[in-house]
């Protein structure tokens, strides 16, 4: 798929993303606006390995969602590809639905997996130790696949994700990417407010991690840095991907509000209106 024909999926995504949160009348808008182009290349760009008709293929690439919030972004992007029906998309955060506000996986449950989610989802922090466990057992295992954890940079608050960070270093997981969306704000402010992750590349980096920085909203810078992350196997990759977070909504974008809130009807007609302009 060229570059052009991945942004106007990356902008569909959107659109979907809108309509999703507006239906449920809840849910967190910003980020998930936010890193579309990001998943849309990750799904479309022929960067990672799966089957849509066979979830859980075992040589597929294992996707961790530790930002569980997200998951608007995740759900559209999983039913773009084929992994279940669009319509279910309407039953976003319902009773009973399959979409819950925050993935859902387990072996246990008596609730309907999923196709395509690897992990549940909730307190933030722990799916990069989850996505450390799963790359440091296909290393064990000797199998070629990979291990993608996507998380936000509110995140890196918790004390779990730096010493998860120390144990992919340690372990020497080359099979192990992180991404993380820096679009610096979280639930209650811009993030360098509430506890500063700057200088954070030089502090990624002391923790044992190849740090790549890119353009969240350039696709083909994205594709280029996973691409890169799959053929440098002596240690783990992080990928800082700076986003703009309510992207392609002026009146959501860069404001900490629209973390956690959904766009009311109007507000939803407004942003369509917008995405459909670009």
């Amino acid at each position: 798929m060229k570059i052009e024909e991945l942004q106007d999926k990356a902008n569909d995504i959107r659109e979907v993303i809108i309509k999703m949160l507006a239906g449920a009348g809840s849910g967190h808008s910003a980020g998930a606006l936010g890193s579309a182009d990001f998943w849309t290349a990750l799904y479309f760009g022929g960067v990672i390995n799966y089957r849509s008709d066979e979830p859980e293929w075992e040589d597929r690439d294992r996707v961790v969602l530790s930002a569980g919030h997200y998951c608007p972004v995740l759900y559209a992007v999983l039913a773009e590809a084929g992994f279940f029906l669009k319509e279910e998309l309407d039953s976003l955060r319902k009773i009973d639905s399959r979409l819950q506000g925050h993935p859902h996986k387990s072996s246990t449950s008596e609730v309907e997996q999923l196709p395509g989610v690897e992990n549940a989802s909730g307190p933030l922090g722990q799916g990069v130790s989850v996505a450390v466990g799963m790359a440091l057992a296909a290393k064990m295992d000797k199998k070629d696949w990979r291990t993608i954890c996507f998380m936000g940079d509110g995140e890196q608050n918790e004390g779990q994700v730096w010493e998860a960070y120390m144990s992919a270093s340690k372990f020497d997981l080359g099979n192990l990417t992180l991404v993380i969306d820096r679009n610096n704000i979280q639930l209650s402010g811009r993030t360098e407010a509430i506890m500063p992750l700057e200088p954070f590349k030089a502090k990624l980096e002391s923790f044992g991690l190849r740090v790549i920085e890119v353009n969240g909203h350039d696709i083909e810078e994205i594709l280029q840095a996973m691409k890169m992350a799959r053929v440098m196997l002596d240690g783990p990759t992080a990928i800082i991907l700076h986003t703009t977070p309510g992207k392609g909504v002026s009146f959501m974008e860069n404001k900490s509000e629209w973390h956690g809130k959904s766009p009311s009807t109007e507000e939803a007609v407004k942003a369509l209106e917008e995405i459909n302009s670009h």
